[in-house]
């Protein structure tokens, strides 16, 4: 299958035929979840944690003696039931890690990144350079190829100072690496932004 490519003023300079194995497959959305659950584990730090009796500071003593003042007994003053107590089966540091295989992970970029050019939110530049670090350059560019207030993720090959500086006060901008991008990023967006060179790494990568 072809697609246009288009300069950075919008304007259609040729076409470049789309590998069918990644950009025509039919898509896996059961693979796409498992793909987007898993990454999105795997952002959780896992770092909330609580105090249990026995890590509250105090309460070492006996508060009173155990008979003869008609009251409940009471063995220490950081039990569960006191204010200031532990807590009973609360939250502990712990993992959220889960592991997917490498088939996996590229069958469900490879489903997404079809279902967007189905969809035709998939836009390929004959190249994408800015060449100034100005917001409003960047904005100008978004307009051109008819982009602008719609949340854009864009697929470079490598860092571009220029591109990061003119677009990090755009909230509905992110800038993410070609070969490293997850499917949550590409499914969380309603158009991608790529070049042709990005074309040819993803035929490289999800080969």
């Amino acid at each position: 299958m072809k697609i246009d490519v288009q300069d950075s003023f919008g304007k259609v300079v040729e076409s470049i035929k789309l590998d069918s194995k990644i950009f025509n497959i039919e898509v896996n959305s059961s693979v796409v979840r498992q793909a987007v659950l898993s990454e999105l584990s795997n952002l959780r730090q896992g770092t909330h944690s609580s105090k249990n009796r026995s890590a509250v500071r105090g309460g070492g003593k006996k508060p009173w003696k155990q008979k003869g003042r008609g009251v409940a007994r009471a063995g220490t003053i950081r039990s569960p039931l006191w204010k200031g107590g532990g807590v009973v089966f609360g939250p502990e540091p712990h993992v959220y890690n889960k592991k997917l295989p490498k088939k996996i992970s590229k069958l469900a970029r490879k489903s997404v990144l079809t279902k967007k050019v189905q969809d035709k939110e998939l836009i390929v530049l004959d190249s994408i350079n800015i060449s100034s670090k100005k917001t409003a350059d960047f904005i100008s560019f978004m307009k051109s190829i008819n982009i602008l207030n719609k949340k854009t993720l864009v697929l470079v090959d490598s860092f571009q100072e220029n591109l990061i500086l003119s677009s990090r006060n755009i909230r509905n901008v992110f800038i993410e690496n070609v070969k490293t991008v997850s499917a949550y990023d590409l499914l969380d967006s309603e158009i991608i932004l790529i070049d042709k060179l990005g074309v040819n790494t993803f035929s490289e990568v999800l080969a």
